[in-house]
């Protein structure tokens, strides 16, 4: 869990700093790295290679050797891209989990994101 923790603080460190290039590599290679060691080599190498992800996969780790080869701003757009494709279904279940919680969960009870969490 540290390292997808201070991978996600070094690519948000990174975006921060005018899309440094070394702070936005280190943040992927720690961000893949925990993902790997949190779930396990297998599961995060199904995970990432499903035929139905393949669109998904090949956008979030073409973004990361885009910023490796040094285009980080473009390589960003397309993680981004790629990250939401992949963590889609997930989305749901993050929403589900925020309303239950007593500071945020009433925030979520807005019109306004009421009606995009409904669909």
């Amino acid at each position: 869990m540290g390292l997808t923790g201070f991978g996600v603080f070094f690519l948000f460190f990174g975006m921060i700093l005018f899309f440094d290039k070394a702070l936005l590599a280190i943040g992927n290679i720690l961000f893949v790295a925990g993902l790997s060691f949190v779930i396990g080599l297998e599961r995060t190498f199904k995970f990432f290679f499903q035929r139905h992800k393949f669109k998904a996969t090949s956008f979030f780790l073409g973004g990361v050797l885009v910023v490796l080869i040094g285009w980080p701003i473009i390589g960003v757009v397309l993680e981004i891209y790629g990250f939401f494709l992949l963590f889609r279904g997930f989305f749901p279940v993050a929403v589900g989990f925020i309303r239950r919680l007593p500071v945020l969960g009433p925030g979520l009870g807005l019109i306004c994101v009421r009606r995009t969490t409904l669909k």
